[in-house]
């Protein structure tokens, strides 16, 4: 029989294709859902995957064995989510941040999930900026924040799972030369100064943003800082200088003044929770859970 960890590897993996993201999101190494996966294999009997150096696929028999398990899995969640209710409950207060409107659309449907599993729990939202996130945890003005996963590099802060990956893409003013580019390389920043972040933003995320040299070493210029993200957007429209962004910007600021161009070879933009190690309550954690389920069954899977 199969044990619920190798379900959860075997049902991911049939969704993701990529042993990395599997490993990820289950939260284990990747030789461990090689392994995994072989031990299935040789239970069924026949091959549930073909793995090349390049790609990963399900064959047949892995398609139609994932997709009868997937039912089953959602309901033994949901009976052991059901059980778990009854002998605790959750009831009280669950202060919930974003930072972001992205971050603010994935707490939105994380919250809906929430209170739909959790009726007797008040939600109350809250947004808050980057500068002061991590604060906001600490002093207690906030519970769990969705947020650009670099803000929560700090040791006393638990992040994850993803809940999605942004493609990046380089803010530039609409009579920026790089404008009339249909993509842009991140050796490009060498000549185009970029806007700094607040100084008191979290050292990951500034070095992020802000990086100091290209991929090949060349030192990158630096703009003005920007108190915030609203004047980071006009500071790119003056000619201030560009601005990494996730690819949701482009749609969500759209502005005649500014063309947004896809990156060519820049890591993806991460978004997730994060919270206090020391305040991981129940309400957390099923917060937590309900906002990775949003992200299993709604628009924007983690990747």
């Amino acid at each position: 029989m199969l044990e619920r960890h190798e379900l959860e590897v075997l049902l991911t993996l049939a969704e993701e294709l990529h042993f990395g993201r599997t490993a990820e999101r289950v939260g284990i190494t990747s030789s461990r859902v090689s392994q995994t996966v072989k031990k299935l294999e040789r239970m069924i009997g026949a091959p549930l995957f073909e793995r090349t150096s390049r790609q990963v696929r399900l064959t047949a028999i892995g398609r139609q064995l994932a997709a009868d398990l997937a039912p089953l899995a959602a309901e033994m969640n949901d009976a052991v989510r059901r059980a778990i209710h009854a002998g605790r409950g959750i009831t009280g207060e669950l202060r919930v941040g974003f930072l972001s409107a992205i971050a603010g659309q994935l707490l939105l449907k994380a919250v809906a999930q929430f209170s739909q599993r959790h009726p007797d729990c008040e939600v109350h939202i809250h947004e808050t900026q980057g500068h002061d996130a991590v604060t906001r945890l600490r002093d207690g003005a906030i519970d769990v924040l969705i947020t650009d996963i670099l803000i929560a590099a700090q040791p006393d802060v638990v992040a994850g799972p993803i809940l999605m990956s942004e493609s990046r893409m380089l803010a530039v003013a609409a009579t920026n030369p790089l404008a009339g580019q249909r993509e842009v390389s991140v050796e490009a920043l060498v000549e185009h100064p970029v806007i700094g972040v607040p100084a008191a933003m979290p050292e990951a995320f500034q070095h992020d943003r802000n990086p100091h040299s290209t991929p090949s070493g060349v030192p990158i210029p630096h703009g003005p800082r920007a108190a915030s993200f609203s004047e980071t957007l006009t500071l790119v429209a003056a000619g201030r200088g560009v601005f990494p962004v996730g690819e949701n910007v482009a749609r969500l600021y759209p502005r005649p003044d500014i063309t947004y161009l896809p990156f060519t070879d820049a890591p993806p933009i991460r978004w997730g929770p994060m919270w206090l190690s020391t305040n991981t309550t129940q309400r957390v954690r099923e917060f937590v859970q309900a906002a990775y389920d949003t992200g299993q069954t709604g628009a924007t899977p983690a990747t």
